[in-house]
């Protein structure tokens, strides 16, 4: 019983991590800190004996640390067959594919799209993870994910918004 505490204890300190990651405006603090979170939360999975999100979110820390280098196709289809492989074993419920096709998304989304596409495609992710940690039954999961969609949810609008008036909401990205 202490394990599944101590598991719960890290997924809220990844929560108060993960907070304000979609805030970020700049794409390389976002990527830092989205990383950071999915390290964190990786190891509450393992502890929690869900290994397909452990890997799949120790795979996103590693992959997002990467996109800030490249943004070659062959790296993306590496970390897709590498997420596929690793999420595919130990898969006991059907919800366990969740965090799989949420990280084959968030991958895509990462090395393929810029600015309000990444984000709203990170967004579909986030609903996979959601749905996978409330079955699961992680609090600081759930709390984080629930969040992050709805931050990003709300984020994605104004950005939007901003957008619609001429408004650049990633030129802080391009003065770089």
């Amino acid at each position: 019983m202490s394990v599944y505490w101590l598991a719960q204890g890290i997924g809220v300190i990844a929560f108060l991590i993960g907070i304000t990651t979609f805030l970020n405006r700049d794409e390389r603090r976002f990527k830092v800190q989205l990383s950071i979170y999915s390290a964190v939360i990786g190891i509450q999975f393992f502890l929690m004996g869900a290994f397909p999100a452990g890997a799949s979110a120790e795979l996103n820390a590693i992959r997002t640390l990467i996109t800030l280098r490249t943004r070659s196709l062959w790296v993306m289809v590496i970390f897709i067959v590498l997420t596929l492989l690793s999420g595919s074993i130990h898969v006991e419920y059907w919800f366990e594919i969740l965090p799989v096709i949420g990280t084959v998304a968030s991958t895509w989304a990462l090395f393929r799209c810029k600015g309000l596409t990444t984000r709203c495609v990170m967004w579909c992710s986030t609903a996979c993870w959601l749905t996978h940690n409330v079955l699961l039954g992680s609090i600081g999961g759930t709390l984080i994910e629930g969040s992050f969609l709805i931050v990003n949810g709300v984020t994605i609008i104004r950005f939007w918004k901003m957008q619609k008036r001429g408004i650049d909401p990633f030129l802080v990205e391009k003065t770089r």
